[in-house]
């Protein structure tokens, strides 16, 4: 099958074999805050290749990494969360013939390139965190509609492959090029659903940090991942990553699909971007772009027991590539902050690993806030950030333990 076409037989990889390793999901692995319809109905599967993860859908798969596995700041391939918009997902066998394609009106040539074409090119690594613009989504109070994630619609990885600057060298772009778009070779089941497409302003295509990644973590991207080639972004979120990437435009005027100027939109203004998306801007809503500032409590876990003699407390850390310059944390409400122990720094566009000790806390209940800065000077809020489709859910990081 050459890339782009999806074949309907086989609506899921492997969908027998992943129904078997269900289990329901224990109190630990899902965040107390969720609706109880989500906390219900959600159990931990693997699916082929991977080890447990909290499956919120199935058709389309979208499955959220558990919060033991931000433990490290490098995710697992096997943990790493699956999401899909469209249902009908190419397996390796039907890629097995796979190229991409770039063209478009503002592009000089039409090409055709294998993988080892593309491997013919200067190889560039990057650390880089992969965010669904509704992490956390399930979280918002009121509810918004949505797949109802809690913290774990996101990953950590070290990507590796070529510039998609190079690759667009090859064609060539033309002096009135104003976006670059993307489709993947993933499809719907029915044909009136519009496909998944994406695009990016020119400038941001341009970026030296944009890869066309085939291998994550060392490895061949897992095929739930974007095998055999993924578009990453990096400080954007990931919608625009798109997976199974099999064909490319270089366009002379704004791209007009759904997923565009429809979809994952929010007000005007409502969030500062480094790099603006005005191309797609309209009187009323912007684009969702750059991940924001946020954090993570990884230990202790919600209702543990602790020492009253001290406990220690770990986390992350991230944001849209400006890096994290502070964590604190605050025992009291915020009434006052200290200052957390920032660890190694794997880059500007990667988790930053933290941790705080907690010295004899009084016995009973103790609630620990943590609050990210980053080196742009934007720290997270204490109040949501309210929009229609549930983006961005970057308030304090909390979590209440009893110390005994």
């Amino acid at each position: 099958m050459r890339a782009g076409g999806v074949n309907r037989r086989g609506v899921l990889l492997g969908a027998g074999a992943s129904a078997l390793l269900a289990r329901a999901a224990s109190a630990t692995e899902l965040d107390p805050r969720l609706p109880a319809g989500t906390r219900e109905e959600a159990v931990m599967e693997a699916l082929p290749g991977k080890q447990d993860l909290i499956k919120l859908t199935w058709r389309p798969p979208n499955y959220e990494t558990p919060l033991a596995a931000f433990a490290d700041p490098i995710t697992p391939n096997d943990r790493f969360f699956v999401r899909y918009h469209l249902a009908v997902i190419p397996d390796e066998a039907e890629l097995a013939n796979w190229s991409l394609s770039i063209g478009g009106a503002a592009a000089a040539s039409e090409k055709t390139l294998t993988l080892a074409d593309l491997k013919q090119l200067p190889h560039h690594e990057i650390t880089a965190v992969c965010q669904c613009s509704g992490n956390r989504r399930g979280l918002f109070e009121p509810h918004v509609p949505g797949v109802q994630w809690g913290v774990g619609a996101m990953g950590n990885a070290v990507w590796r492959g070529a510039r998609l600057r190079d690759v667009l060298a090859l064609a060539g772009v033309k002096p009135d090029a104003v976006e670059i778009a993307f489709r993947g070779a993933d499809g719907p089941v029915l044909d009136a659903t519009p496909p998944f497409r994406k695009s990016l302003p020119l400038t941001r295509a341009m970026d030296e940090n944009v890869l066309l990644a085939w291998d994550m973590n060392g490895e061949k991207i897992p095929i739930w991942n974007g095998y055999p080639l993924r578009l990453i972004v990096p400080g954007w979120t990931g919608t625009y990553w798109m997976k199974h990437l099999a064909r490319i435009e270089v366009l002379d005027k704004p791209f007009d699909g759904f997923w565009m100027q429809k979809a994952y939109r929010v007000p005007r203004n409502m969030f500062p971007s480094a790099v603006p998306f005005t191309t797609q801007d309209n009187d009323k809503t912007s684009p969702i772009t750059e991940i924001v500032v946020n954090s993570l409590i990884t230990a202790p876990e919600a209702g543990a027991t602790m020492p009253a003699g001290g406990f220690e407390v770990r986390g992350i850390a991230w944001d849209g590539g400006s890096g994290i310059a502070r964590v604190e944390i605050s025992l009291d409400s915020g009434a006052t902050w200290a200052l957390a122990t920032l660890g190694r720094d794997l880059g500007r566009f990667a988790f930053r690993p933290w941790s705080f000790t907690v010295a004899k806390p009084a016995s009973g209940a103790v609630t620990v806030l943590a609050r990210a800065t980053n080196n742009a000077g934007r720290t997270q809020p204490d109040k949501l950030v309210r929009n229609p489709a549930g983006y961005h859910h970057n308030i304090y990081a909390t979590v209440t333990v009893t110390a005994a």
